[in-house]
This record gives structure tokens, C-alpha cells and sequence, in this order.
């Protein structure tokens, strides 16, 4: 069973990967530069209440990890999904939030080898539950197992 400080350190990374989704969406939506949108998500959203919800306290260093990593090597993590893609499918055709929680995951697999392979999809799994169906869950849990299998074997 895990510990109290255990559970509370995996939904603080849990927050930090939604907020990490909401703020590469962000980002690529109105191209906001990386310290303003790092500076903006520390000062109002991460464990902020907005409009009567609460936010779970983040883990802003893996928060800032995830959109600073993704920001860094977009080129190289775009390339690694859209391999895995359909061969009449492109990163573009995927909608705004799909891709940022595929490249987010993709991040974590890629840079973060502290954390496991099925952490790392489990809880990107969950990411698009706050946005999708299950249809979609499916998609996600395929590309990353892909990814997964290129970058660590």
C-alpha cells in the first residue's frame, strides 16, 4: 500500500501532466512564449480555484519538465508520433488537445526514464478521459505502446 506522501506526490504529477496538456494546447492555440506561459500557469492555474474548483496542488518542477521538454524537442517527438500513425494520417489531422497529450506522453517516455512505461500510459490514459471518450483512450494507449517500444526497447 502506498504511503500518504506517495499518493499525494502521484496526484501532484497527475495535475502536472493535465496542466502540461492545458498549457501546450494553450501554447499552440496563441503561441504564447514559454516563460510567459510557465510564469502564467505558476501565478493562476496550478493549484488555483477557478470558477468553484479546486485544483489539486501540482508538481511544478515536472509540470515545468513536461512543457519546457516538449517545447525543446517538439521536431523530434512530432516525428515519433507520426510514425506511428496511419499511413494516410498526419500529426496535423489530430485534433489540438489529442496532440499535446500524445506529445506530452511521448515526452515522458522519451526524457523521463525515472518514470515507468505503463505510469506513463496509465496516467496519460486519464489525461484523455478529461477530454475524450473511450474510443479515444484506445488511440492513445496504441500510439504510446508504440513509442514506448522505439524509445526504450
Amino acid at each position: 500500500m502506498p504511503s500518504p506522501k506517495a499518493k499525494s506526490r502521484s496526484r501532484a504529477r497527475a495535475a502536472a501532466r493535465l496542466a502540461a496538456v492545458q498549457a501546450l494546447y494553450q501554447q499552440e492555440m496563441e503561441g504564447t512564449k514559454l516563460p510567459v506561459l510557465l510564469n502564467e500557469f505558476h501565478q493562476h492555474r496550478l493549484g488555483a480555484t477557478i470558477e468553484d474548483v479546486e485544483y489539486v496542488d501540482a508538481d511544478v518542477a515536472f509540470f515545468d519538465d513536461i512543457v519546457s521538454g516538449v517545447d525543446a524537442r517538439r521536431e523530434e517527438i512530432d516525428r515519433l508520433i507520426a510514425a506511428r500513425l496511419a499511413a494516410d494520417w498526419s500529426l496535423d489531422r489530430l485534433d489540438k488537445p489529442m496532440r499535446q497529450i500524445l506529445r506530452a506522453g511521448t515526452y515522458e517516455l522519451l526524457a523521463r526514464a525515472d518514470v515507468p512505461v505503463g505510469a506513463v500510459i496509465s496516467e496519460y490514459l486519464d489525461v484523455t478521459d478529461a477530454f475524450y471518450d473511450r474510443r479515444e483512450k484506445g488511440f492513445v494507449n496504441g500510439i504510446l505502446d508504440a513509442v514506448a517500444k522505439d524509445v526504450r526497447g
